[in-house]
C-alpha cells in the first residue's frame, strides 16, 4: 500500500477540502414582459406575471 513520504501541511489539507464546498448562486432569468431579473419559474416581483398571464396584481 502507499505511504505519504511527507505530512501534508494543515493549510494543504483545509485548501483540498473546501474546494468542494463552494454555495452555488441561484440561476437567474429576465421576464419576457418588463424584462426585469427574475428567478426562474417565479413569478416577477415587479409585473407580477407569470407564464405571460397576470397572477399578481401591482400597481
Amino acid at each position: 500500500m502507499a505511504v505519504p513520504k511527507q505530512k501534508k501541511s494543515r493549510r494543504n489539507t483545509h485548501t483540498r477540502r473546501s474546494a468542494n464546498s463552494k454555495l452555488a448562486m441561484p440561476a437567474r432569468s429576465t421576464c419576457p414582459q418588463c424584462g426585469a431579473v427574475k428567478l426562474p419559474h417565479h413569478v416577477c416581483p415587479s409585473c407580477g406575471y407569470y407564464k405571460d398571464r397576470e397572477v399578481i396584481v401591482t400597481e
